[in-house]
């Protein structure tokens, strides 16, 4: 089975996920990041052996229902969604230390 079309897919997200949302990530530890890709990639390719090329739909789908928590999320808490400012606020709003 050619999984091309969903390796590409994986690596777009990839690469253009962190590149948008990587302000809101700054204290998220490695392990939970490698944790939700290893999932994303392996729900995604095991998809792709029972349905096929619509296991795409899977992180796309996905992709579109975190966004538009995100948005939801930071407009609700006074965050803005692309900047994730104001930074002390949402330092509060996840829980982690401010630093100075």
């Amino acid at each position: 089975m050619d999984l091309t079309p969903e390796l590409v897919t994986l690596l777009a997200i990839a690469i253009v996920g962190p590149a948008v949302f990587a302000p809101f990530e700054l204290e998220t530890s490695p392990q939970r990041k490698v944790l939700k890709w290893a999932l994303v990639c392996g729900v995604t390719l095991g998809l792709a052996l029972i349905v096929g090329h619509w296991a795409i739909a899977f992180p796309v789908a996905a992709g579109f229902a975190g966004t538009t928590f995100h948005f939801i999320w930071c407009r609700r808490n006074g965050i803005h969604p692309l900047y994730a400012t104001p930074r002390r606020r949402y330092y509060e709003l996840r829980g982690w230390t401010w630093r100075e």
